[in-house]
């Protein structure tokens, strides 16, 4: 869909502007007016991981004149095999903070602010408030509800994009002229249906896939040129190599967006059944240890994939996929005269496939809380954590 240009043009380019600029000024869609717009601009990156890496670098050397970026957690070694905007000497940094380092090396023209928080319902609105548009790079659905609600109070464009594996998505969302987040998909998959890449994995180089057209749609909405992703939906395969297209309507019948609301609630980062399934049957990591130890009969199971089973597993378990548990395959293969202990990376996992053990009749199965993350951190650290 073709929209008006989002922001008025800036009154000039100096002659340091148009040097650095000039392969954008020569393209007639874009040229003089073009640029000075995108000086002007000023746009808001939600996360500086694996999509706002791409996206904020790019977005710098586009020349955006001014860049916000909302980061909270620091730089970890795993982050370095896709998140490019930070390297190994920011290790332990925080990530706003080297994001805007690196913002600054590709184009000191830019000016950079840095919101170092978690984003909620308390500063959503006041900061999105400053900025034009927002890009979403964020990985979890409470984050993702919360920034389309935001936008639509605020009647504010966004683009957002999404990664998992080899699969990426992208679009654009502008409740004032098309569809929201909300008109995609209504209500959040259930807790545990869909993994986040820490739980799944993510080829690297997909972001930069996903996080260039993320970036391609904020230069058209900022310089009103082109056929933006608004009403559409691009979905891109790694592995075939193909971009298709999916068509998102508005929903006359949707409930109207008038407030925030819970959003960890509304996602449920862990289901009822599974919270009342955990309750009085989570063991930390150091008593698993004991345990294990112990004479006691128990029956150790990894619930994660194959793929994490052989980077890093606590000695002594069976790997039992989540899904073989929930699908009911599995569960003639435990054993009725031992304790089944479960445990996932994060306790997530394993807490929904307590349920499902308890329900068949396992009623002193238990989980590990915080997962083999917690086994590492607490007990065995000569283990890698991934």
């Amino acid at each position: 869909m073709s929209l008006p240009p989002l922001v008025e043009p800036a009154e000039s380019l100096t002659v340091d502007e148009v040097r650095r600029y000039s392969r954008h000024l020569i393209i007639p869609d874009v040229a003089m007016i073009g640029q000075k717009r995108l000086k002007n601009a000023r746009v808001l990156c939600v996360g500086a991981g694996g999509l706002g890496s791409p996206a904020l670098m790019y977005l710098a050397a586009a020349g955006v004149g001014t860049l916000g970026i909302v980061e909270f957690d620091v730089v970890d070694e795993s982050n370095l095999q896709r998140q490019i905007i930070h390297g190994q000497s920011d290790i332990g940094r925080s990530k706003a903070e080297s994001a805007r380092d690196s913002v600054l090396e590709i184009n000191p023209l830019v000016t950079v602010n840095v919101h170092e928080t978690r984003l909620d319902n308390d500063n959503v609105l006041d900061i999105f408030s400053q900025y034009d548009l927002i890009v979403d790079g964020t990985d979890n659905f409470a984050t993702r509800y919360l920034v389309n609600d935001a936008c639509v109070l605020l009647g504010k464009p966004y683009v957002w994009g999404s990664i998992y594996r080899f699969d990426g998505q992208v679009s654009v969302f502008w409740d004032e002229f098309g569809p929201n987040y909300r008109d995609l998909y209504p209500d959040p998959p259930p807790p545990g249906m869909v993994p986040s890449c820490a739980e799944g994995g993510v080829l690297g180089v997909l972001c930069a896939s996903i996080g260039s057209a993320m970036v391609n749609e904020a230069i058209k909405l900022i310089t009103g040129i082109g056929e933006t992703l608004l009403g559409r939906l691009l979905i891109f395969d790694a592995l075939e190599m193909t971009w298709n297209e999916v068509k998102i309507r508005k929903d006359p019948n949707a409930p109207k967006i008038t407030e925030l609301i819970d959003y960890e609630a509304f996602c449920g980062v862990v289901s009822e059944e599974a919270l009342q399934a955990a309750a009085g049957s989570t063991i930390t990591a150091k008593e698993l240890k004991e345990l294990l130890d112990s004479d006691k009969p128990t029956y150790l199971v990894d619930v994660r994939e194959p793929a994490e089973w052989e980077i890093v597993r606590i000695p002594g378990a069976t790997l039992v996929p989540k899904d073989e548990i929930l699908r009911g395959d599995a569960l003639a293969s435990l054993p009725q005269d031992k304790q089944i202990i479960m445990y996932c990376k994060t306790g997530v996992r394993s807490a929904e496939t307590l349920a499902a053990v308890k329900n068949a009749g396992f009623s002193d199965a238990v989980h590990v809380q915080g997962g083999v993350t917690a086994w590492v951190n607490q007990v065995d650290q000569s283990l890698p954590v991934y």
